[in-house]
């Protein structure tokens, strides 16, 4: 567990599955997918297909997500991916599904101390960073707070109701990284 002073993050547990599920899925639109990648189709899958891939996951030793905490609840998750491992090129990624936790620092916290600890646990990456897109200011704004670079802007690369918006990579480098919150 890693812990912050709002939040902390933890890997998924067996216990944490139906919790997970129903912030999610629990609901037929969640309110979270009008900013987390709105243009891709939402499908919502059923309890038991979910419960059984996470159960096999976790059981292979599961950490590309672990789970954002505040107060002993789960209020969203962090992810990692390779865009291209054999250039140590990583991708993460945020989600706050609890709208009640908007706006109050959890998600600037939690891409601090997901940065800090994936910088930690694997030495060889160079840059860590996420693609947002220009309808979501708010993700771009943790990214700049943090003291991200906007890295790329694709103009009008995704449509949303109709409107188009931007993609929007942001970065950091280890070593800017470590000069702004050390090693």
């Amino acid at each position: 567990m890693i812990k912050g002073s709002k939040i902390s993050l933890k890997p998924i547990e067996l216990d944490d599955i139906p919790t997970l599920w129903n912030l999610i899925y629990g609901e037929e639109m969640p309110e979270f997918k009008k900013w987390d990648a709105p243009y891709f189709p939402w499908k919502r899958v059923d309890y038991e297909p979910y419960r059984s891939v996470m159960l096999e996951r976790i059981e292979q030793g599961f950490d590309t997500q672990w789970l954002i905490m505040a107060e002993e609840q789960i209020i969203g998750s962090v992810f990692y991916y390779w865009e291209y491992e054999p250039t140590n090129w990583m991708e993460m990624g945020i989600t706050i599904y609890s709208p009640d936790h908007w706006n109050g620092g959890f998600g600037t916290e939690a891409i601090k101390l997901w940065t800090s600890h994936l910088f930690r646990r694997f030495p060889d990456i160079p840059r860590l960073g996420y693609t947002t897109w220009s309808g979501n200011m708010r993700m771009i704004q943790v990214g700049l707070k943090l003291g991200m670079q906007e890295e790329a802007r694709i103009r009008k690369a995704r449509s949303y109701n109709g409107e188009y918006y931007d993609s929007v990579k942001l970065g950091v480098l280890r070593e800017e990284w470590e000069e702004m919150y050390g090693a």
